[in-house]
C-alpha cells in the first residue's frame, strides 16, 4: 500500500483525503486530519488487529490510563483496508524521556487481564524466519544460519523463565518513542504491540538500549528509579536480552537487499554476538 492508495482509501471512508497530512507510512498509512488522526491498514489481514487496538484504547480509559483514545468504537473496512481514527493529541510540549515512560508502565503492569477480548503473547522472536527469508541472498547463508540456531536456542529458554513480576498485560513495544508527552504529561501510544506475557519484557527493551544503542546511563538511572526495580537484578534479564537481540537482528536483515548501511549494520551486530560481546554499539540506519 502506497500513500495514493491510502488516500483513496480516506476518500473512500468520507474522509478529505485532500486535506489529510501523511505522518507515518508502514504497515498503516497514519494521516492527520483536522482532530483526527486516521490509520488505514495494509489489508483485510489486519482487521482484528485494528479492532483490538480499539477494544484496548477503551478498557485504558476505563482503568484511567493515559493512552490514546479511538475516535469510533470499531474499526471502518474501506476496499479491504482497515481504518481507525483516533483523537488526536495536543502537542509536545517537550521530547519524551525514559522517566515518562516508568510510570505508564507500573499502571499497565498492574492491571489484570482485560475483559472481553484476549490479548497475544508477546511473540518476540515470531518474525525471525520471515525477516530472514526477506533478506534472502543478500546476507551470509552462515549468519542466517547463526540466527537461526540462536532463536531455536532462546525460544525453550523464554518460555521456561521464572519471572521476578505477576505475568499479565504489557506494552509490548516499550520505548520512550511510544511516549507523547503533552500540556497534561505523558500518554501512551501505539497500542498495537500490547499483549499478554512476562512483565519484564517492557522493561528489558530498555536495559538493551543502555547497553547496545547509546542509552545515557543516567536516563537509565532515572527510569528504574521510577518503576521502582532494574530488570537488570534478575536472573532471567539475560535470556530475555538474547532473544530481544536475536529478533533485532534478523529485523534489520530484510532491509539488507535494498539497503547498504543496513547491511553493514547486520553484519555488525551478527559479529558482535558470535564475538559475545554485550557492549558493542548498535546503530540506526
Amino acid at each position: 500500500m502506497d500513500e495514493a492508495r491510502a488516500r483513496e482509501v480516506l476518500d473512500g471512508a468520507g474522509l478529505p483525503a485532500g486535506e489529510a497530512g501523511l505522518l507515518a507510512l508502514g504497515e498503516n498509512a497514519v494521516f492527520a486530519v483536522g482532530d483526527l488522526v486516521v490509520k488505514v491498514g495494509r489489508d483485510a489481514e489486519l482487521l482484528g488487529r485494528a479492532e483490538r487496538e480499539v477494544a484496548l484504547a477503551a478498557w485504558l480509559a476505563a482503568a484511567g490510563v493515559p493512552a490514546v483514545r479511538a475516535a469510533e468504537e470499531r474499526p471502518r473496512l474501506v476496499a479491504g483496508h482497515p481504518v481507525t481514527l483516533w483523537h488526536r493529541l495536543p502537542g509536545a510540549v517537550r521530547p519524551p524521556e525514559p522517566r515518562d515512560l516508568a510510570p505508564l508502565l507500573r499502571r499497565v503492569h498492574a492491571l489484570p487481564e482485560p475483559e472481553g477480548f484476549a490479548l497475544p503473547r508477546r511473540e518476540l522472536l515470531g518474525g525471525v524466519e520471515r525477516w530472514l527469508r526477506l533478506a534472502g541472498d543478500a546476507i551470509d547463508p552462515a549468519d542466517a544460519a547463526f540466527l537461526r540456531e540462536r532463536r531455536d536456542s532462546f525460544a525453550p529458554a523464554a518460555a521456561a523463565l521464572t519471572p521476578r513480576l505477576a505475568p499479565g498485560p504489557i506494552h509490548g513495544d516499550a520505548l520512550p518513542r511510544n511516549v507523547h508527552v503533552g500540556p497534561d504529561g505523558p500518554v501512551l501510544v501505539d497500542l498495537e504491540t500490547f499483549s499478554s506475557d512476562l512483565r519484564e519484557h517492557d522493561l528489558v527493551v530498555l536495559a538493551l538500549s543502555r547497553d547496545r544503542y547509546g542509552l545515557d546511563p543516567a536516563a537509565y538511572d532515572a527510569f528504574t528509579g521510577a518503576y521502582g526495580w532494574d530488570v537488570r537484578e534478575w536472573e532471567g534479564c539475560a535470556v530475555l536480552r538474547g532473544a530481544r537481540e536475536t529478533a533485532s537482528c534478523a529485523w534489520v536483515a530484510q532491509h539488507a537487499p535494498t539497503n547498504p548501511k543496513a547491511l553493514a549494520e547486520f553484519e555488525r551486530r551478527v559479529a558482535s554476538l558470535r564475538d559475545g560481546d554485550p557492549e558493542v554499539r548498535w546503530y540506526p540506519f
